[in-house]
């Protein structure tokens, strides 16, 4: 219960305590795929601990990065998904050890109108993500690659609150659909302008 209060405070009593009595907590390893592209969902996922990637993946295998979940915050995708009883057209991995809270469909519906904090934190997630999402498609519609690495570079700091970024250059290729070649080029001169110090696997941002 001290896990659950403390990741999502606006969250009444009675609420804590229904999500006690019919969630489901799973762990997840770094690295581990929790949602796969097809998939059927029946729960509504909130994250307790670590961090999850939320991606597009092609037929080639190649990477979309959406957003990260972190701790206190829900998978919009998972809730549309589970309410219209479709299948999942994302991937959900793991990038840190995670604690994931399962909520399942039936509870998710009633909560909506027995607590004011569940409808709010519904309301607000779906508003949040699309408002994020629409920040991605800017990027990618108008902006250069240098100036969407550069953004990429910022929300990975702001998103685990460290300067001290550890992602290699092919991470960052394949999630921002690009060639290790254009990225390590981009990173370089970002560097030569004082922008970010390059690492071995790490980029330290100034």
């Amino acid at each position: 219960m001290n896990a659950l209060r403390s990741a999502f405070p606006s969250f009444e009593p009675g609420l804590i305590e229904g999500i006690q009595k019919h969630a489901v907590v799973k762990s997840a390893k770094a690295g581990e795929i929790i949602i796969r592209t097809g998939q059927y969902i029946s729960n509504t996922m909130l994250l307790l601990s670590g961090k999850i990637k939320i991606y597009r993946e092609d037929q080639e295998g190649a990477e979309f990065f959406m957003y990260y979940l972190l701790p206190g915050q829900a998978c919009a995708i998972s809730m549309i998904c589970a309410t219209k009883m479709e299948t999942s057209q994302i991937m959900a991995k793991a990038t840190e050890d995670a604690e994931i809270v399962l909520v399942p469909l039936q509870q998710m519906d009633m909560w909506m109108s027995d607590y004011k904090s569940w409808y709010e934190f519904v309301v607000n997630t779906y508003r949040s993500r699309f408002e994020e999402l629409l920040i991605v498609i800017d990027q990618v519609a108008f902006r250069a690659m240098d100036e969407r690495l550069e953004f990429y570079l910022k929300r990975q700091a702001e998103s685990t609150g460290n300067k001290d970024i550890q992602i290699s250059h092919q991470e960052i290729a394949n999630e921002l659909n690009s060639s290790r070649e254009v990225i390590s080029r981009l990173l370089k001169k970002m560097e030569q302008r004082g922008l970010l110090n390059l690492h071995r696997n790490h980029i330290e941002l100034r």
